[in-house]
């Protein structure tokens, strides 16, 4: 901390100077204790402070004086935090222990409407709205989920708990099921040899708990007095949103710090029938019908993942792979899943890729031809009652109005960042399956998301003129 230049000044300009220009101003003496608690306490939750020993300037007793007449406090030490008096040692631990402390430090220094606006509501996004209101930043989530072609949409949570890890591993424990029932019978279980499952039964009661856990993230966002806007959020400038929701009404909301957490949504192959007819893993989970014979489309891991439950489950399935499985997996690893997979009933169209999907029946399901180009040109047809296709994941990036900002984005269309989750305009952060580079994985985006939470307001303490 660079030395307070009191030069000319009056004890009570001098106390003036010090609040006015601090943040977070200590009246302190070198010796005191309870100075060092105070200090130490924002220290512990890296709030940058100020600091004059009032027994190591030479008007130290005078300012002293002016601080009794201002505060009508003469005792050490002495905290303001945003122009306010918050007191003594004493007075300023109740005041954290009340979970203001953190509010008057991040108090606005600004006329936008919010603090900290987040673009998304999955899982990255939501740890950042949190982090950053016990911060107490005022902090306001916009997620809008745009229907898949079949109009499949859903609520609060992101991909991983509505179309992704939470739905995929219930299928996956149903799948387990049956072979448990199969294996009973060699432990003395008389399970029937003939065993049905109910597809609608089993979807019902997974979108009953995804429901749940859409309900309970709206309410921690209330708890944590967060604005949640189901809207869709793109960009005017670079501190401006304009949002449209449901009914198509708009709204604009302006913020010092905004977060892009938008997550990504599975790619589409560029063929004739493709979005007419397919299905992808944003549909499969909660598809009204039984899928019938099921033709996954892609060796990523979602594609085998989709393909080993529904196989578990009992449905006749194929995966057609134009080259090798799990591309930037361990190769051996890989194949050796891919023999475990056909053992357990699902086959394999190797080196082969869709060149057109077309309908032959409707219903639900209906009936689709699929014809298939292999890599020495031989044309494959078959036909199936569902097709999902898995080939990779493009970031929602495209239209949120990131074209009128100046920042960097990959090749891919994700977003580049710094360590901090910063991008190249300073206040703009991003998180979760966007940012290049980074891990796809839900653990990582909430890390990444408290890591932006905390970081916007740091910096904003920075731009503020804290040191």
């Amino acid at each position: 901390m660079a030395p307070i230049s009191t030069a000319g000044l009056q004890p009570a300009q001098i106390v003036e100077k010090c609040i006015a220009e601090n943040k977070v101003m200590i009246f302190s003496k070198s010796f005191c204790p309870f100075c060092h608690k105070v200090k130490d306490l924002f220290k512990s939750l890296n709030v940058p402070y100020e600091v004059l020993e009032l027994d190591l300037v030479e008007n130290g007793s005078e300012i002293q004086g002016a601080l009794l007449e201002k505060s009508g406090q003469r005792t050490v030490p002495n905290v303001y935090i945003s122009g306010e008096h918050v007191g003594g040692a004493d007075d300023t631990f109740a005041t954290h222990a009340r979970g203001d402390l953190m509010k008057l430090v991040n108090k606005a220094a600004h006329s936008y409407d919010y603090d900290l606006v987040v673009i998304g509501g999955g899982s990255g996004g939501l740890a950042a709205s949190k982090e950053a209101a016990n911060l107490g930043a005022k902090v306001a989530v916009c997620d809008f989920v745009q229907p898949t072609p079949r109009g499949t949409t859903w609520g609060l949570g992101g991909t991983c708990v509505n179309v992704g890890c939470i739905p995929k591993k219930l299928m996956h424990q149903a799948a387990i099921l049956q072979e448990g029932l199969k294996d009973s019978r060699e432990y003395g279980w008389e399970t029937p040899e003939s065993i049905t499952h109910d597809w609608n039964k089993m979807v019902e009661a997974i979108q009953n708990h995804i429901g749940s856990l859409n309900w309970g993230y709206r309410v921690a966002l209330r708890d944590k007095k967060v604005d949640y806007l189901n809207a869709y959020a793109t960009f005017v400038d670079d501190h401006t949103l304009k949002t449209v929701d449901r009914r198509g009404k708009e709204k604009t909301i302006t913020a010092d710090r905004i977060l892009l957490a938008t997550g990504g949504r599975p790619r589409y192959p560029d063929i004739p029938g493709a979005k007419e007819h397919c299905i992808t893993s944003d549909d499969i989970f909660s598809l009204s019908y039984a899928p019938g014979k099921t033709l996954l489309v892609g060796a990523s891991y979602i594609s085998l993942e989709c393909a080993g439950f529904l196989a578990g489950l009992g449905y006749d399935v194929t995966v057609m792979v134009r080259s090798i499985l799990l591309r930037g997996f361990d190769q051996q690893m890989a194949e050796r899943i891919g023999t475990y997979m056909e053992k357990h009933g699902v086959k394999f169209i190797r080196g082969a890729v869709p060149s057109a999907i077309e309908q032959v029946e409707e219903g639900s399901p209906g009936l689709l031809k699929v014809t298939a180009q292999t890599t020495e040109g031989e044309e494959v047809v078959g036909e199936y009652n569902t097709v999902v296709v898995a080939i990779g994941r493009d970031p929602c990036t495209a239209s949120i109005g990131l074209d009128k900002l100046d920042i960097n984005l990959a090749k891919s269309g994700k977003v580049v960042v710094d360590e901090r989750e910063q991008t190249s305009v300073p206040h703009i952060y991003a998180v979760g399956d966007i940012i290049e580079g980074g891990h796809e994985l839900t653990p990582v985006a909430i890390q990444a998301g408290e890591t932006a939470g905390q970081a916007s307001l740091r910096q904003r303490h920075t731009a503020d003129g804290l040191r």
